[in-house]
């Protein structure tokens, strides 16, 4: 070969290379960069967030403001987090969606020893009379304690009940509206843990003692807290979202206990009804209305309507439906499942996003199961970057919920329990968090996103731990 065609191949080569690259990272069209445009939030928005936030946590705080907050910031009566110290073996109840979960801990120095058991909620229960829920919830803590031969002497109990709650104390807590989709009638404004003891008390055949009723969120951060004394914020990222911090008692206008040390509480913000009184309409889009009208609950939860589990594969799928019509995806004739509600899940925006880039194994998978047999690179490419810049847009308003707290805080350093099947399962959630966090706090401080280990139940029976070590001790 001459020299001058060693040259002509090299140059050929490159170009190859060059095209191949071109293919594997394919450029998304103009016309659908615009049309995502108002889902890429810019730190001045975001910073906006966290701003608009803090005056909301504040209302909540506030005597004066609280009734009419969207972010109730409800004092949950934990004040003491776990020391290490706590023994003995202690039950759990985690209610916080279509699962729930049964959970028996013993605890002692060098001991951590944990049987759980995972029972389902049918709809016709989610959406029945409250007394048949917890019967329900009565009758799978009967079979766990009888299948686990603790039903003979009474046990400490926990009890997480992830959905918004006025507590009046550590073991009163009084339902202020339902989530998730949960409907059951005869539960808003009454005592989640008098109808617990009532169903309890029908079947007659065990005994608990309920030490503490709960949010998943004060779980997620009882159970970090437990391994990581630095913690003192506890998130959400699940079916729904929420966040729990541990604020000084001077600032909470609601508390109406003792101030002794340690002065502080673990506060409930009920962060998922931010925005419900139109602060957040200057980033809100038509798909995140179309999904509030068509829900459960319009008008309520907005912000959890932005990032969570429940609905952010709806979110996806409207967006790329609405781009299929207008021709901008798959020449206009999409997989017709693309048009009913519900059927493009939250896990397919993690599998597509799990494909490396210009890669679309996973994309063509989702896809294929959706019934669209021929996709292109190109169809993919759009596939992924809608599902990128819904998924983007919303680990970005969680960090900046985040970042908001952290700055309230004022702490050098703090460590963020997190739990919840968003941020366990979509593969860039937690770094995409940390990167916006980063950006959005103030100088001087750091922080860390742990994942929280079984959370809200274990955090539950920590919860229970504490409250005897508090009372044994206060009895000598």
């Amino acid at each position: 070969m001459t020299g001058k065609c060693r040259i002509w191949r090299s140059m050929l080569m490159r170009w190859l290379c060059r095209i191949g690259r071109a293919i594997q990272q394919r450029q998304v069209p103009r016309r659908i960069e615009e049309r995502c445009a108002e889902l890429i939030l810019s730190d001045d928005k975001l910073r906006d967030v966290c701003q608009r936030l803090l005056v909301e946590l504040n209302r909540g705080l506030n005597k004066d403001t609280n009734k009419e907050a969207t972010v109730k910031c409800f004092p949950t009566y934990v004040r003491e987090l776990p020391n290490g110290e706590e023994c003995g073996k202690f039950l759990a109840l985690d209610l916080g969606g279509t699962n729930f979960r049964v959970l028996l801990i013993e605890l002692g120095p060098h001991i951590f020893h944990m049987e759980s058991k995972i029972f389902a909620v049918p709809q016709s229960v989610m959406l029945g009379p409250g007394t048949g829920l917890f019967d329900h919830i009565a009758e799978c803590l009967a079979t766990f304690m009888h299948e686990n031969k603790v039903d003979v002497s009474p046990l400490p109990l926990g009890f997480t009940f992830s959905f918004p709650c006025s507590q009046e104390g550590l073991t009163k807590a009084r339902l202020a509206t339902w989530t998730k989709g949960f409907k059951c009638s005869g539960v808003e404004g009454e005592d989640v843990v008098k109808l617990l003891q009532e169903a309890i008390a029908r079947r007659g055949d065990i005994k608990i003692d309920v030490m503490a009723v709960l949010n998943d969120t004060t779980g997620t951060l009882m159970a970090c807290a437990w391994k990581n004394p630095a913690c003192r914020i506890g998130l959400i990222l699940g079916t729904g979202i929420n966040a729990c911090y541990v604020e000084r008692l001077e600032n909470v206008q609601l508390w109406d206990g003792d101030f002794d040390e340690p002065n502080q509480v673990v506060i409930n913000t009920e962060l998922g009804a931010f925005g419900d009184n139109g602060t957040l309409e200057f980033i809100r889009t038509e798909y995140d209305r179309t999904i509030d009208q068509h829900s459960l609950n319009p008008g309520r939860q907005l912000f959890e309507k932005m990032i969570s589990g429940m609905y952010m594969g709806e979110v996806t799928r409207l967006v790329l439906a609405q781009l299929t019509r207008e021709g901008l995806l798959f020449d206009g004739m999409g997989p017709e499942v693309l048009f009913e509600p519900g059927q493009f899940f939250t896990k397919y925006v993690s599998e597509i996003e799990s494909d490396k880039k210009g890669e679309y194994t996973c994309c063509r998978q989702v896809l294929e199961e959706l019934g669209y047999e021929d996709a292109s690179d190109e169809d993919c490419a759009n596939v992924r970057y809608i599902c990128e810049a819904v998924s983007r847009r919303a680990a970005h308003i969680a960090a900046a919920a985040v970042a908001c707290l952290l700055n309230k805080m004022g702490q050098k350093h703090v460590t963020v329990a997190v739990d919840g099947s968003l941020y366990r399962f979509h593969p860039h959630f937690h770094d995409l968090m940390v990167e916006k966090i980063r950006q959005l706090i103030n100088p001087g401080l750091t922080f860390d996103l742990m994942l929280s280990e079984d959370g809200s139940g274990r955090g539950a029976a920590l919860v229970a731990a504490v409250a005897v070590r508090i009372g044994s001790l206060a009895a000598r």
